[in-house]
């Protein structure tokens, strides 16, 4: 059973006289800003000269520094930024400052599990994964509370990597809720994981099949949607809650049923095959290989389907419906990049 560190296992005395440096101000990157800033760590944002961020970590009150120089005036640099950008970003502006004593760390373990960084044996590399969106970990800390996250330490020149990293988990705010000791192997390859065949992938066309299955019965799309994807939040809810327990103990005994009796006809052995294929391709490093090259060639089919998955009907007919919502926060359009994504 892996280790968990609460409160109690934490200091921030490893953090104190040092200076952190926060790379990036998208959804965890604020969060994690603001929450050790308050947490009385000395803290500088870093980010690329012109980025729409800037101005609003200074107004958050936040130092802000470019790449290179937060990562030359810091003792621990966090990158935050988007995976596919941080290898040309660390072997630009933050490896020439990674002197002896410093700390790498991370929120996500890809890539050093696949060797786009490569960090000098002389510095610890370390990570502090929170399990939730930006947002919800700035919003929590600010309640009093927080989210459980992963801790691992991928090298530890020091002796002391573990201590550092569970300092700035405390100051995160993640040692409220208990934080679980990791790899960055199994952190990086589980995460992807559940990203593919569950969470989004799996998701995603699971709700399309069920859509697409209705409307061409004959179903008005806009049932279809309310029956597929919109109650889908009403089902996560109470699993989150309460475990599938709870969800079927909430739910009509008709639903109950039908769960026991149909879901495996589903997700059959068949689906669980293609998981464990898509498990494999992960841990080979096939997937890895293909979405840093389809980066390094222009995002040509990334973007493809994008826009394609944009615009089919279930989208389509969503985007009308939600106009009905007024309960509903309105977000950014859909399609436009964000500066930090929620999962990964």
């Amino acid at each position: 059973m892996p280790k968990r560190f609460y409160e109690k296992d934490g200091s921030l005395a490893p953090l104190q006289g040092k200076t952190v440096a926060i790379v990036g101000y998208g959804s965890q990157g604020h969060a994690h800003a603001l929450n050790l800033r308050d947490s009385g760590v000395n803290v500088v944002v870093g980010l690329y000269p012109g980025s729409k961020s800037w101005a609003k970590a200074e107004a958050a009150g936040l130092k802000v520094l470019t790449t290179s120089g937060a990562a030359q005036a810091a003792d621990v640099i966090m990158i935050l930024a988007s995976d596919h950008i941080q290898g040309g970003l660390y072997n630009q502006d933050i490896a020439p400052h990674m002197g002896p004593g410093k700390t790498l760390m991370f929120a996500h373990g890809f890539n050093i599990h696949y060797g786009q960084i490569v960090p000098p044996p002389s510095v610890d590399v370390s990570m502090v994964a929170p399990k939730a969106p930006g947002h919800r970990v700035r919003e929590l800390f600010t309640e009093g509370v927080g989210v459980p996250g992963l801790v691992a330490v991928h090298q530890n020149a020091s002796g002391k990597a573990l201590e550092q990293a569970l300092a700035y988990a405390l100051a995160l705010g993640c040692l409220k809720a208990g934080v679980i000791e990791t790899s960055f192997k199994e952190e990086t390859e589980s995460d992807l994981f559940g990203e593919q065949a569950v969470l989004c992938g799996g998701t995603a066309e699971l709700i399309r099949a069920g859509f697409e299955t209705l409307v061409e019965a004959g179903y008005a799309p806009e049932i279809a949607y309310f029956e597929c994807l919109h109650e889908l939040k009403l089902i996560v809810d109470l699993i989150q809650e309460g475990g599938l327990a709870y969800m079927r103990y909430s739910v009509s005994d008709t639903a109950e049923y039908g769960d026991y009796t149909r879901g495996p006809r589903v997700v059959d052995a068949s689906t669980r095959a293609r998981m464990k294929d898509i498990l494999k391709e992960i841990q080979s490093g096939q997937f890895a290989r293909e979405w840093i090259n389809e980066n390094k060639t222009g995002r040509g089919n990334f973007l493809k389907m994008r826009e394609e998955a944009r615009n089919q009907k279930v989208e389509v007919v969503g985007r009308e419906l939600r106009e009905m919502m007024t309960f509903l926060k309105k977000k950014k359009e859909a399609g436009v990049p964000q500066d930090q994504p929620v999962a990964g």
